[in-house]
C-alpha cells in the first residue's frame, strides 16, 4: 500500500458489472461520505481529515470512490448523468451489506446525495451538504471565478502540472492557500494518470430544486461564505427547500469547508449526528 497515492481499501462488485472501491472504518450508525469531481478526486483526498474522527466518535465510517473516480471503475463507453451515480452508489451500498445510513456529500457528493436522498428515502437518514450541486443551473456555475477557471483550463486541452493544480485550487477551493499542500496536490496528481476524460465530458447534473420539498431526512448544509464554485442561489434554495434543514454559513472559507475548516466541521457534524 505504501506505494499506492491514497490507501487502498477494499473492493464491492455491483450487479451492472462495476466495481466500487472503499474504505470502511469504525464501528456503530453508518455514515456515507462523497467526494466531489475533478482531476483526480477520490473519497480520502476530499475527507482525510474528517473521516477518522467520525469513526472514533462512534460511526462506521465509508468512504466509496465514486464511479469514475480513485480506484473505482472508469467505464469510458458510457455517460456519467447523476442518476448513474445514484445507481452504484446504491447498489455498492447493499452489497456492502448496509440498509440505513447518514449520507455526506461535497459539490458533485452533495448533488449525489440528494439525489439519493430522492431516489431511495427509506436509506437516508440523515444528510449533510457542502455546497452541493444541483440546486442552480448552468449559466449560473459558469459566472463562478472557480468554475470559469475550470473550464478555462479544460478549454486548453492541457493536463494539470504540480504548479498548475496548485494555483486552481488555491483560486476555486480556499481561502487559506496554507490548506492546498504539496501532499493534497501530488495525491491528485497520481490519482489523476488512473482517470479518462469521460467522466468530466459527459458529468450531467440536473436543477433538482423543484423536488427538495420531498427529502424528509433531517439535513445540515455547510456553506463557505467565499465559495468561488457554487452560485449563492443555491443557499436559501436549500434553506427553504428542505423542511428540516439546519444551514451553517462559515466565514473565511470556500468550497472545501471540511478541509480549510476541519475541527468545526468534525464537530459540527458529530453533534448534528447525535442530537437530531
Amino acid at each position: 500500500m505504501s506505494n499506492k497515492p491514497v490507501p487502498e481499501g477494499k473492493y464491492v462488485s455491483l450487479p451492472n458489472g462495476y466495481r466500487i472501491h472503499y474504505l470502511d472504518e469504525g464501528t456503530g450508525p453508518v455514515v456515507v461520505f462523497l467526494h466531489g469531481s475533478g482531476t483526480g478526486a477520490s473519497g480520502y483526498s476530499n475527507f482525510k481529515g474528517n473521516y477518522k474522527e467520525l469513526a472514533q466518535a462512534g460511526y462506521r465510517v465509508i468512504l466509496p470512490d465514486l464511479i469514475g473516480f480513485g480506484y473505482s471503475d472508469k467505464p469510458d463507453n458510457v455517460e456519467y448523468p447523476l442518476a448513474f451515480f445514484v445507481e452504484c452508489l446504491k447498489q455498492a451500498l447493499d452489497a456492502i451489506g448496509v440498509s440505513k445510513y447518514t449520507v455526506i456529500g461535497n459539490s458533485l457528493g452533495g448533488a449525489v446525495a440528494l439525489g439519493f436522498a430522492l431516489a431511495h428515502p427509506e436509506n437516508v437518514e440523515k444528510l449533510v451538504l457542502m455546497a452541493p450541486g444541483g440546486v442552480s443551473d448552468m449559466p449560473d456555475y459558469q459566472a463562478m471565478p472557480g468554475m470559469a477557471a475550470l473550464f478555462a483550463h479544460l478549454g486548453t486541452g492541457k493536463p494539470f502540472t504540480h504548479e498548475t493544480m496548485k494555483a486552481f485550487f488555491i483560486k476555486a477551493f480556499v481561502v487559506d492557500p496554507a490548506v492546498v499542500d504539496d501532499q493534497l496536490v501530488t495525491e491528485r496528481l497520481e490519482m489523476a494518470k488512473l482517470q479518462n476524460p469521460q467522466v468530466m465530458k459527459t458529468l450531467q447534473v440536473p436543477n433538482i430544486t423543484a423536488r427538495l420539498g420531498e427529502i424528509k431526512a433531517p439535513t445540515l448544509t455547510l456553506w463557505g461564505i467565499n465559495e468561488n464554485m457554487m452560485p449563492e442561489n443555491g443557499i436559501l434554495r436549500l434553506a427553504k427547500g428542505i423542511p428540516n434543514n439546519r444551514v451553517v454559513l462559515i466565514p473565511n472559507c470556500g468550497h472545501w469547508v471540511m478541509m480549510e475548516h476541519r475541527d468545526l466541521f468534525n464537530r459540527t457534524v458529530i453533534d448534528f449526528l447525535k442530537n437530531n
